[in-house]
């Protein structure tokens, strides 16, 4: 098992903080809209160096979906900014009709996503969000793993020409992605080659699944882990080639287990390679209010669930 270390942890929200003034940087076209979350969603700095590329709109978020979708006509590049669960299902039906069928050229910014809001509860923890997202024909669905990967994909959205749906959070994790990497849409990331499991992880999970392929080692199984920052477009052939090698997997996701990352790996399987597979997410019920990381535990968001999911789909294999 390759070893992963980290020196210090970070919020993936201030991966995009970060990422968004780079892109500002970089493209004088770059603009930002807020739904009256600046310092939720880490626009300070944006908003200091750039003024006059920065629009308040206040706790209007349908209406900020709209103007971002005009703006995209003058040839800007906006990105909005709120919580998760603003971000897509109170504004579902201006992102359909504004941005998705239109092909805007907006990156919807969702923090504060999954579980892991904690203490606001289930009215703000929203974990459908991946699911309404990938149905919406044209959009990008990107959900990073920590602090480095966050501000990547936010200069690759920026980059990308199309609506982009990029997800991240509110909890510090662990960051020990190369600072200076290359993200790639649409391209996996490998983490540890192995022969038994596939592991399949996306977002906060990720860590948590190196973790699980730490225990799974000491058990005597080689865990093929990788690193899914992509929902949409998904990497089939990363996938594909790996469960050809493994003959099976788990997938691990902060989301209902309806409707995101493991619904369409189940999917490619089911059309092109039946394998046995076993989900690590939430089963089908809204959260509550508590401090993240229990949270994380009592909905079986972990390390543990994994190396336990990992055991029952190689009893699975074996038959």
């Amino acid at each position: 098992m390759k070893k992963y270390t980290y020196t210090e942890s970070k919020d993936t929200r201030s991966g995009f903080g970060a990422g968004l003034l780079e892109a500002g940087k970089q493209d004088e076209n770059v603009v930002a809209l807020c739904a009256d979350l600046i310092g939720s969603l880490k626009m300070n700095d944006f908003i200091k160096a750039f003024p006059e590329r920065f629009f308040q709109i206040g706790i209007a978020e349908a209406n900020m979906m709209g103007i971002a979708a005009g703006i995209t006509i003058g040839g800007k590049i906006p990105f909005t900014g709120t919580f998760a669960n603003f971000s897509t299902g109170r504004v579902y039906d201006q992102i359909r009709q504004s941005i998705a069928y239109s092909d805007k050229n907006v990156k919807i910014a969702a923090s504060h996503a999954g579980l892991t809001l904690g203490e606001d509860g289930a009215t703000h923890q929203i974990l459908e969000d991946i699911g309404l997202m990938k149905m919406l024909p044209g959009m990008t669905v990107i959900n990073p793993c920590d602090y480095n990967q966050t501000k990547a994909a936010t200069l690759a959205a920026a980059k990308h020409k199309g609506p982009v749906y990029l997800r991240f959070g509110r909890p510090v994790v662990p960051v020990f992605t190369p600072e200076d990497q290359e993200f790639v849409i649409g391209e996996a990331v490998m983490l540890n080659p192995g022969t038994a499991v596939t592991i399949l992880a996306t977002g906060h999970l990720v860590w948590e699944a190196i973790r699980a392929g730490e225990e799974l080692e000491a058990l005597g199984i080689d865990a093929e882990i990788i690193n899914i920052h992509t929902i949409k477009p998904l990497d089939e052939h990363a996938i594909l080639n790996s469960i050809a090698k493994t003959g099976c997997v788990v997938t691990a996701e902060e989301h209902n287990r309806i409707g995101g990352l493991g619904d369409s790996v189940a999917q490619l399987l089911t059309k092109k390679m039946p394998r046995p597979q076993e989900y690590v997410a939430v089963n089908d019920s809204f959260g509550e209010s508590g401090p993240p990381s229990a949270l994380m535990d009592k909905y079986g968001l972990n390390a543990d669930a994994i190396v336990a999911a990992a055991l029952r789909v190689l009893k699975r294999k074996e038959v």
